[in-house]
C-alpha cells in the first residue's frame, strides 16, 4: 500500500530540506520521492540530513514540471498554508492519512505535494490538486519546516495504514522480566503472600493479632482484584522482606531497586 504513495517535492532551495524530508519519510515507511526542479540536487546537504536515508535519496526522481512528476496518478494532494478565494475541497492531515491510504489500497496511485520553503505552492499548482491540506499549526508562528511538513503527514499516512492493516499503532514497552509480568500469580503464591504480610504487619504493630477486625479481609480483596503478576509479587515480597530486616536491626537495602 505505502509504495503506491509518492512525495514531491517541487522547487525546494535548500538541499538540507530534502535530505530531511527524506528522513522523515523512511522513519514512517514511504520511500518514493519526487523532486521537481530542485535547485541543487544532488548534494552533501541532502546526504547529511538525510541521517541514513539514503536508498529514499538514491532513488529519487528528479523532474522539471509538476506535471511530470504527477504522471499516473489517481489522487494528488496539495499541502496549502494558506486560504485561497477558490474554495476548494480541503482535508486536515488525518483525513489526508485515511484518504491517501484508502485510494492506495485500491491499487491508485497518490501523490502528496510540497511547495518551496518560501512561498508554496502557486495557485496553479493547487488546482492541479484534487484536495488541499492544510496543517492546524499555532496560528501565531504557523510556517513549518518543509521537512517538519513532510514528517505530519508521512506519519498520519503511517497511523491510517497501520489501523488499515490491523497492525498496532503503540508497542508496549518490553522489560527483560516481560514473562513474569504477563503471568499472574498462583493461588499458592498468593497465599504464601498474605501469610508474610501479615507476619510483617504485625511485626510492625500495624495489626494487632487479637484484634485483627476485618484488616486481611480487606487486603485479600484489593490484592485479589488487582490481578498481580509474578513479577510484581516478587516486588511485594521483596518489600516485606527488607521491612522485616529493617525492624530487626539487620542489614537490608537502601536506595533504590534493581527490580
Amino acid at each position: 500500500m505505502l509504495d503506491n504513495i509518492r512525495v514531491v517535492l517541487v522547487g525546494t532551495s535548500h538541499p538540507g530540506n530534502i535530505g530531511g524530508a527524506a528522513r522523515a519519510m523512511k522513519n514512517m515507511g514511504l520511500s518514493r520521492l519526487v523532486l521537481v526542479a530542485p535547485e541543487d540536487f544532488p548534494s552533501g546537504d541532502a546526504v547529511a540530513r538525510a541521517s541514513g536515508a539514503t536508498d529514499v535519496l538514491d532513488a529519487a526522481q528528479v523532474v522539471d514540471t509538476l506535471e511530470e512528476a504527477l504522471v499516473g496518478c489517481n489522487l494528488v494532494v496539495g499541502t496549502s498554508a494558506r486560504d485561497r478565494r477558490i474554495p476548494w475541497p480541503l482535508l486536515d492531515p488525518r483525513e489526508c492519512g485515511v484518504t491517501s491510504c484508502e485510494q492506495a489500497a485500491a491499487g491508485g496511485e497518490v501523490a502528496l505535494v510540497f511547495g518551496r520553503e518560501y512561498a508554496g505552492l502557486t495557485n496553479e499548482e493547487l488546482q492541479r490538486c484534487q484536495y488541499h491540506v492544510h496543517i492546524p499549526s499555532n496560528p501565531e508562528f504557523s510556517s513549518l519546516n518543509l521537512a517538519a511538513a513532510v514528517q505530519v503527514l508521512a506519519y498520519e499516512v503511517r497511523m491510517a495504514w497501520l489501523a488499515a492493516s490491523s497492525l498496532p499503532t503503540k508497542v508496549e514497552k518490553l522489560e527483560a522480566t516481560a514473562m513474569l509480568n504477563s503471568q499472574a500469580a498462583t493461588a499458592d503464591e498468593l497465599e504464601s503472600f498474605y501469610g508474610h504480610l501479615r507476619r510483617v504487619l504485625v511485626m510492625i504493630g500495624f495489626l494487632d493479632p487479637q484484634k485483627p477486625r476485618h484488616l486481611m479481609t480487606r487486603l485479600r480483596r484489593l490484592y485479589g482484584r488487582s490481578a498481580v503478576s509474578k513479577l510484581e509479587m516478587n516486588i511485594l515480597r521483596g518489600i516485606l522482606t527488607e521491612t522485616e530486616k529493617a525492624v530487626r536491626g539487620e542489614p537490608h537495602k537502601q536506595g533504590k531497586s534493581d527490580v
